[in-house]
């Protein structure tokens, strides 16, 4: 059995989330800044929240993907939009995440084993597991 490897390689720079990010293939480049809403200048920056989003929703489409063949059902249209929210006080930040799946043409039924399914099979929901709650959420409009 062949075994599969990638590590993602990049280096943060500056202040840490008011810095600069860049993956050591240069396509992520970009400078990042505290939200307006923790108290930041905000601008035209990102943050890690929004990396995180990023990562975390391909990832767990990916998985969707995976299972919904393995079950011959067939995914046309779907989308996963992960909501990462930082909040915190005296004690510290905390993260939470909601994935919402949009899933057109597929049963209530169905897509919420789906989306059961692929929370287990994502690494990204296996590697959270148990430290962030993680909600996840049928959306069938289309």
């Amino acid at each position: 059995m062949t075994t599969l490897s990638y590590t993602a390689d990049a280096v943060a720079t500056g202040d840490g989330r008011n810095g600069h990010v860049r993956s050591s293939d240069a396509l992520v480049d970009l400078d990042l800044g505290i939200p307006e809403d923790l108290g930041g200048a905000g601008g035209h920056v990102s943050n890690p929240e929004q990396l995180f989003a990023a990562g975390y929703s391909a990832c767990f489409l990916s998985a969707l993907n995976s299972v919904a063949r393995a079950q011959r059902v067939k995914l046309r249209g779907a989308q996963v939009q992960a909501k990462v929210t930082i909040s915190g006080g005296s004690a510290g930040f905390d993260l939470a995440v909601e994935l919402v799946a949009l899933l057109p043409d597929v049963p209530a039924e169905t897509g919420e084993a789906l989306l059961e399914a692929a929370h287990r099979k994502c690494p990204y929901s296996r590697a959270v597991a148990g430290n962030i709650p993680v909600k996840l959420s049928l959306d069938q409009q289309s």
